[in-house]
């Protein structure tokens, strides 16, 4: 099979995803270091990868509509790629891909696709099942002859976010991160609860940070979980930047977060991640490399609002109900959390 000299990736949301595709780009660099790599990416998006050097980023910004996509087209001024890797299903993505010239057009497995996403390419990766999104996003290469074999993030940290996040956690002090909003509200824990394990926390001497983004839903998710906490953590809402994020991820130990952006971008920098499961399947979207801290409620959600377990229904499947968080208790949290602290060594 001949060397591609060119490959277009199309991925343009979320921040979680992303960071699945970074490890594709790093096996696409290995083989072929002489292969040109363009990266369709969403405007937030770009803000945390969009430094990866050896990659040309476009940037499809989502609110735009046709408009965005034309100036997607604009953008690669008629540029034809050897290869697109259609990495997302999505009708809006599906349409965006129309803008792009490729010989080969490369997407989803019959079961994963939905939307028209058949129309839109020629070749499909393998269909499996059981399979971590990261890992269906690294069968991409298969059809082009590569196999995904190593896992390798690096994403680029600047060195002022470093400083950033050494101002805002200074010293040897174990540092528990909170970001309690994930941007679908059903995967969300109740205040209470969160503020029960950050006081758990806080008396065993560990240093609490309430981070989140800017937007007003997660201003008032931290808001309430401030007026629930008896020891107050330092409060960092909106305050940092994809980036800042990364290196306090970097200086942290551990973070306490359900199924979300932050989730993944821990995991891609080694910090352990509590990360609270009843919505969604840990086995499929958790913290990839390491999943023994997380609470895993998914089966007894399926057993409860589907009638049998999570074995029984399509992967992937999300049961995103009105109190599935509920089924996570308290004590179980602040069991994984004594337990990834004895293993740390904290």
């Amino acid at each position: 099979m001949p060397t591609p000299a060119s490959i277009c990736l199309l991925r343009t949301s979320a921040i979680g995803d992303v960071t699945h595709v970074v490890p594709l780009v790093r096996t696409l660099q290995a083989a072929w270091p002489q292969a040109s790599l363009t990266w369709i990416i969403g405007k937030l998006e770009r803000k945390l990868v969009g430094d990866l050097p050896g990659v040309n980023f476009v940037t499809f910004d989502k609110g735009a509509g046709f408009a965005g996509m034309r100036a997607v087209g604009d953008a690669l001024n008629g540029q034809r790629f050897d290869a697109l890797l259609q990495m997302q299903v999505a009708l809006r993505s599906n349409l965006l891909s129309l803008f792009i010239k490729a010989d080969r057009r490369i997407g989803y497995d019959k079961a994963r696709a939905k939307d028209g996403h058949g129309l839109v390419i020629g070749e499909r990766i393998p269909a499996r099942t059981g399979e971590h999104v990261l890992d269906a996003l690294g069968s991409f290469c298969e059809p082009l002859g590569l196999k995904q074999t190593e896992v390798r993030w690096d994403i680029p940290i600047p060195e002022e976010a470093h400083a950033w996040a050494a101002e805002q956690l200074p010293g040897e002090q174990p540092t528990l991160l909170v970001s309690p909003t994930s941007s679908h509200a059903l995967r969300n824990w109740q205040a209470e609860r969160y503020a029960a394990v950050m006081d758990h926390a806080a008396a065993k001497n560990w240093r609490v940070v309430l981070v989140g983004g800017p937007s007003a839903f997660e201003r008032s998710m931290a808001d309430a979980v401030l007026a629930a906490c008896r020891h107050a953590p330092i409060d960092l809402t909106g305050k940092d930047t994809l980036k800042k994020m990364m290196a306090m991820l970097m200086r942290a130990p551990m973070l306490l977060t359900p199924d979300s952006g932050p989730m993944h971008m821990a995991n891609a920098v080694g910090c352990k991640v509590l990360g609270l499961h009843a919505a969604s399947n840990p086995n499929r979207s958790g913290p990839y490399s390491d999943r023994r801290w997380c609470v895993d409620k998914y089966n007894e959600a399926s057993l409860k609002y589907l009638g049998k377990p999570a074995s029984e229904i399509p992967w992937g499947s999300k049961i995103e109900r009105p109190g599935v968080m509920d089924l996570i208790g308290v004590d179980e949290v602040i069991e994984r959390f004594e337990a990834c602290a004895e293993h740390l060594g904290l």
